[in-house]
């Protein structure tokens, strides 16, 4: 689960200000008066909702039955090394000394 910060449990201390329309203002409003809540409440809990979504998006990775299968098993039994891999960690070891 992604940590989000919660709005309702700390203070509200930081100003967030957006220049919009005087349409787009209009709109927003009224959405707001037919859920019952504040303008800034719509647009708070909106913007919220949008960037759980947008983070949710990018950092967490979904995967099908069959892609899940095949990396579990590529964890449980990696394949050997190649050629290009064995030369790389002997030539790391000879340059640190490990």
């Amino acid at each position: 689960m992604l940590n989000t910060p919660e709005t309702s449990d700390k203070s509200r201390n930081a100003r967030l200000e957006a220049r919009v329309s005087s349409d787009q203002k209009d709109f927003f409003q009224r959405a707001a008066k037919l859920t019952g809540r504040t303008l800034s409440e719509l647009v708070i809990e909106s913007t919220q909702e949008a960037a759980t979504r947008i983070v949710q998006e990018h950092e967490v990775i979904r995967l099908s039955r069959e892609e899940q299968i095949t990396f579990v098993s590529a964890l449980l039994a990696p394949s050997e090394p190649g050629m290009r891999i064995r030369k790389a960690v002997r030539s790391y070891r000879q340059k640190t000394g490990l």
